[in-house]
Formats: structure tokens, sequence, C-alpha cells
């Protein structure tokens, strides 16, 4: 492996992509420690050391952020507003007949789904930040703590700084944006997976850390399950079901064409991440709403039901509920995403099929079998990943960001395996010896 990393920075072509991407990421650290214009940092530390803690919804976009949420920096929305635009227009593709044709059309339809994508995220990068402000002017909503220890944050909260802070989160979303875009056309890999892995990577070390704490031995008990977990994780993203595929040969003239094997690869874990976002933000909600009631001196029956259960996640009714909505959102999510009858359809006009399976219908039925199988183990694998921070939370006191669990682990993982094998492409292409032997 250190090998192949000194080659690769012998290849220039490949030591300036390297360099420029490691730049990006450096420039993406940086703006996370710029406070935003009206904010007095002293004060979101004053009122940080002062914290109990915050949401899961809040803990998930602050670890997408690489803690800059909770700083209030100038990346403080971080690439949140781009993966529900990217997951908005993906879900849109299913509903609207134009995105669907758009899906069709190759590289010019995908770069115009790109736009839409852009425009939606600066839309919603607008939203996001004129909430956060909002919220910002009552910081013990998002920071934790008693109002009497944490009463204000934004020294002068007029009409004209309020604009300017919205307008400045709004743009450094726009930058965000276009940094990832830069990596991915000149740098190494998918540069909005790179900066989620850099946002998420920085809060990792800060995690680990607060547990030897609690002593040296439990320190190391949970490093050393850690990377028993990471080793799994990579097994089984690796792992993928292979359902063989044979080409019918055909005479054009004196030679024969077709007659190869080749395979459709159906990966355990389909949905990757989205299944833990998508159930943490629905959890997140009855907590969003419970906060308007929660003030008062005799709150309702259903504030006190939601503050007794689903305040912290290491609950026995949160974990069943989050088990279920994860479940429930991994075979949703891979029932849009991946059509049987649309790839049966290719199949057929490729004048290919499988092995002991009719084409057309037949195979869609096969296909949707094999899927429905493969999803119900990846379903349970997400959700028992997603319940090691919560398991953790409850046994070693640790934060929601545990680093060996959730979306932290596949983050890690799948980014970076899918980073080096890009790295070894390139490699081979320079005939020399890649990362994956």
């Amino acid at each position: 492996m250190l090998t192949s990393f000194g080659r690769a920075f012998r290849t220039p072509e490949l030591r300036n992509k390297i360099l420029f991407t490691l730049a990006i990421m450096a420039l993406f650290r940086l703006g996370s420690h710029i406070p935003t214009p009206g904010i007095s940092f002293d004060l979101v530390k004053k009122c940080q050391e002062a914290a109990t803690g915050s949401g899961s919804l809040l803990g998930l976009a602050n670890l997408f952020s690489g803690g800059a949420l909770l700083q209030l920096s100038i990346f403080a929305l971080g690439i949140m507003p781009y993966i529900t635009a990217s997951i908005i227009v993906q879900l849109l593709t299913v509903v609207i007949p134009r995105f669907e044709q758009l899906k069709k059309e190759g590289q010019s339809g995908q770069a115009k789904m790109t736009q839409y994508t852009r425009y939606l995220t600066i839309a919603l990068a607008l939203l996001q930040s004129s909430t956060l402000i909002t919220a910002a002017r009552n910081p013990s909503s998002i920071l934790g703590g008693s109002p009497a220890t944490c009463s204000t944050i934004m020294p002068d909260d007029s009409i004209p700084t309020i604009l300017i802070m919205i307008i400045t989160l709004t743009a450094a979303t726009g930058l965000i944006m276009w940094l990832g875009e830069q990596v991915t056309e000149r740098g190494i890999g998918n540069g909005m997976s790179l900066l989620i892995l850099t946002a998420v990577a920085a809060s990792v070390p800060q995690s680990i850390w607060a547990i030897r704490d609690q002593g040296w031995g439990k320190f190391l008990i949970v490093v050393v399950m850690g990377l028993a977990i990471t080793t799994a994780v990579v097994f089984v993203e690796n792992s993928q079901r292979r359902i063989p595929v044979q080409y019918a040969k055909r005479m054009i003239g004196r030679r024969s064409y077709g007659g190869t094997t080749t395979y459709i690869p159906l990966k355990v874990n389909m949905a990757n991440v989205i299944p833990i976002i998508f159930a943490t933000s629905l959890l997140s909600l009855p907590m969003l709403v419970a906060q308007f009631q929660g003030s008062s001196t005799n709150p309702p029956k259903w504030v006190e039901i939601i503050n007794t259960y689903f305040a912290r996640g290491d609950h026995p009714l949160y974990m069943a509920v989050y088990t279920v909505l994860i479940v429930f959102f991994t075979f949703f999510y891979v029932s849009i995403t991946y059509q049987p009858d649309e790839v049966a359809d290719n199949l057929k006009q490729a004048g290919s099929f499988i092995p002991g399976v009719r084409a057309g219908s037949s195979t869609a039925k096969y296909l949707s079998y094999v899927l429905n199988r493969i999803t119900t183990v990846g379903a349970i694998y997400i959700a028992v990943l997603a319940l090691i921070p919560l398991i953790a939370l409850a046994l070693v006191n640790a934060n929601q960001n545990f680093p060996f669990g959730g979306a932290s682990i596949l983050i890690l993982v799948g980014v970076g395996l899918e980073t080096v094998k890009q790295v070894d492409s390139k490699l081979q292409q320079h005939n020399y010896e890649g990362f994956l032997r």
C-alpha cells in the first residue's frame, strides 16, 4: 500500500490530482472554523460548554458539516442542502416523466439534472439558513443548555445583520458545491463524497478521545471492537451478488459475434447511508414539534411522552422505532432506484438473457426475487450499524457521532474504498501496479 502511494506521487498527473484534492479538503476544513458575520464565537463556545446535547437530526447535520453547524461558522450548512437536493431529484425521477426522460438521455440529460440539483440546493440553502438564524436567536434550542446560561450568541440581531448572515451561509453552500464539482473534474474521486468524508473524519479523533476519560481499559476495548466492526463493514461493502448474463451468438457475414458471458452486480448495501438519514430525520420531527411546547409550565401529555421516550437515542422504544424505519426506508429507496422491469427490458433489447430464465417478465420476476432477498440482508446490516452509536451512547456515554457505527462508518469505508479504486485505475493506466491485488 505504501509503495503504491509512492508510485502515485511519482506520477506527475496523478500527483497533481491528489494534491489538488487535498488542497480543496483543507480549504473546506478552514471554512468550518470561520465564524459567520454577526455571530460571537466566544458566546458560542460558552453555550457549548454549558450544553447538554443536541437532537439526533442536528447531530447528523453537524456530523456532515464537520462540526461547523454547532459552531455556526460560514460552512454551517455543510453539504446537507446538496445531499437533500440530490435525494429529492432522484426520487422525483420516478414521479415526474420529464425527469425520467432526462435520465434516459445520457450525458446531456444528466447535465440538465445536475443543473436542477444546483438550483434546488441554493433554494434549500436559503430556507435552511433562514431557519438556522431564526433558531440562533434562541441558542439554547440548538446548542442545548438552559436559556439562563445560553441567552444569546448574536450581539446584533437587526434585520440587515440577519440578511447578511443568510446571504453568507447560502453563498458558502454554493461555494462548497462548486468545490466538490472541481474535485470531481480535476481531482481524484467524487468531490461531494470526499467533502463528506472530510467532515466525518474531522470528528473521529475527538469522538474516540472522549472515551479515554472513562479509563484506558474501556478505551482499548472500544478501539479493538471498532477495528473489528470496520473490517466487517469493508467485507460487506465489497460483497455483491453476481447474476450471470449470457449474450446470444449472432452471425454477421462469416464472423460470429456475441456469445460472451458477463454478470449483473447487486450490492448487499444498495441503499448506502440514505435509510439512516431518512429515519433520523423522521424521528427528529416529533422533538422539533415538542420544543414549541416544552418551555411551558404544564406541557401536554404527548410532549411528556416524546421527551421521555425520544429525547435520547438509548431508550429501547426509540431503538425499536428507529430499526423499523431503517428497514422500511431501505426497501423503499431500493424499490425506487432499481427497477427490475427496466433492467429486464434492456437485457431483452441487447439480445442477452439470464441462463435458465426466460426473457421479459420472467427475468423481471427473478430479479425482483433476488433483489428482495439481498435487500433484506442489507436492511438488517444497516439497522445493526445504525444501532451501534445508540448502544455506545448507553454503555460508554459516547456521543451520537460515534465513529464505529451508523452513518460515520458507512461514509468512511464506502468513500474510502471508492477513492482507492479510482487511484488504482489511474495507476494501472500508467502501467503501474495498483493498490488492489
